[in-house]
């Protein structure tokens, strides 16, 4: 079994790879991506301040901007060359510079930022020197080696008569294996910072979802299976799945108009208030409790009917079973029987739920959050795909993906723990 275990976590990674080269692929040649809406935009802008302007005109986006806005999205790059230089196996561009030569001119002078260590950082003064090979290199390489390369541009055909260029960058290794995944579009931070900020919110809610989810479905579904056919079972049915037949994005509309609008128990949203960090403790936890109340109950809804029908199916199947009558025949108690035999089969199939639910730490609902103004982490995925923010799309399907593999794994670790007799090969 410990083999088994070893190899589930060694295809991992390669699962991992598979996985997100599919989705850097799909992300890149989806129509309508982050540089064409960075092009409508600036022609959006272009148009409004012609029309505007007295007598002006509309301007067309120059090729010079285009070249900008594809290395600023990383569009200048072979899709697989771009996929590898975001895993961090290639060198990612840090720094560039484009140099332009006078006429005639074969050296030129610019101002590039050194840093000297990892906290300082100080502008100097560099000088390229050109040959007439079309070759150009820094004429005072001694303070600025490893850090600047510079190599010519290629000429452009159908402008001979502009000056030369020289590109002027930097390189470093600086991907997912080094713990970059790059900066959002969107919210121009570091895609870890953006997740971080809302993965607290969601990771909030999933535990206590999950928590509370066992908790109570569990002991509901033993009590509905030794009570099978009772008015209390019955009556607990339909309260079930009433319950499930409703949305948790309709439920909370619902609860919003009642205790927030009608009865102004509870605020309308968000997660805490606004003078927060100036109550006591007992009142920053009563405003959390006041917060979570009606969003954790959307939450809550739609899995209960679930777990408790499946631990009650179950548990009866196996009340049922030959071997829970035959301890019965010998002597054994029917609470005895429940207790001891046919409740640790039962719990099979809800140790394999188990961990499929790990993903709720993570997952969120962004219908529920955006009812409640909830900044999570489903709310931030969902909006991530319509504004194409292709780096905070790959963080959160990494991440996404990551926790679905490993709870894959440990569900079959509860279900070995629950049934002895389970054997991994």
């Amino acid at each position: 079994m410990r083999d088994y275990f070893i190899r589930r976590l060694l295809l991992i990674p390669p699962t991992l790879l598979g996985i997100t080269v599919l989705a850097f692929c799909v992300t890149r040649l989806a129509p309508g991506g982050p540089l064409e809406q960075a092009v409508q935009s600036m022609r959006q802008m272009s148009e409004d301040g012609s029309s505007a302007g007295d007598g002006g005109t509309d301007q067309a986006i120059s090729e010079e901007q285009m070249e900008e806005l594809r290395r600023l999205y990383g569009y200048d790059k072979p899709i697989f060359h771009a996929y590898l230089i975001w895993l961090g196996v290639l060198q990612r561009e840090v720094g560039f510079k484009l140099i332009d030569f006078d006429d005639g001119a074969m050296s030129a002078r610019t101002r590039v930022r050194i840093q000297r260590d990892s906290d300082s950082r100080e502008k100097q003064t560099i000088k390229l020197k050109r040959y007439v090979t079309g070759y150009v290199e820094i004429s005072n390489p001694e303070q600025v080696t490893g850090k600047w390369h510079v190599q010519m541009r290629s000429p452009n055909p159908e402008k001979p008569n502009k000056p030369p260029a020289a590109e002027l960058f930097q390189r470093k290794f600086s991907g997912v294996l080094q713990g970059n995944f790059g900066k959002s579009f969107r919210y121009g931070e570091p895609v870890v910072k953006v997740i971080t900020e809302r993965l607290s919110i969601s990771s909030y809610f999933g535990l206590l979802t999950f928590i509370i989810t066992y908790a109570v479905c569990i002991p509901l579904g033993i009590f509905k299976a030794v009570r099978h056919n009772t008015w209390m079972d019955n009556s607990s049915s339909v309260l079930i799945f009433i319950g499930y037949a409703v949305p948790g994005y309709a439920l909370g509309s619902l609860l919003l108009l009642f205790f927030s609008v009608e009865m102004e128990w509870l605020p309308m949203g968000g997660l805490t208030s606004i003078d927060h960090d100036e109550l006591s403790a007992w009142g920053k936890l009563a405003d959390l409790a006041a917060h979570t109340f009606q969003p954790l109950c959307c939450y809550l809804i739609g899995s209960f009917a679930f777990v408790t029908m499946l631990m009650k199916n179950h548990l009866m199947d196996n009340l049922a079973a030959d071997y829970v009558r035959t301890a019965m025949a010998k002597g054994v108690t029917f609470k005895n029987a429940v207790r001891k035999h046919a409740l640790r089969n039962s719990l099979i199939p809800i140790a394999t739920n188990v961990g499929h639910q790990i993903t709720l730490f993570v997952a969120g609902s962004f219908l529920i959050e955006t009812i409640f103004d909830i900044d999570g982490f489903g709310l931030l995925g969902f909006n991530s795909v319509i504004d194409r923010d292709i780096p905070v799309v790959m963080g959160v399907l990494l991440l996404s993906a990551t926790l679905m593999l490993l709870g894959n794994i440990l569900s079959d670790l509860l279900v070995a723990l629950v049934d002895p007799r389970v054997r991994f090969n």
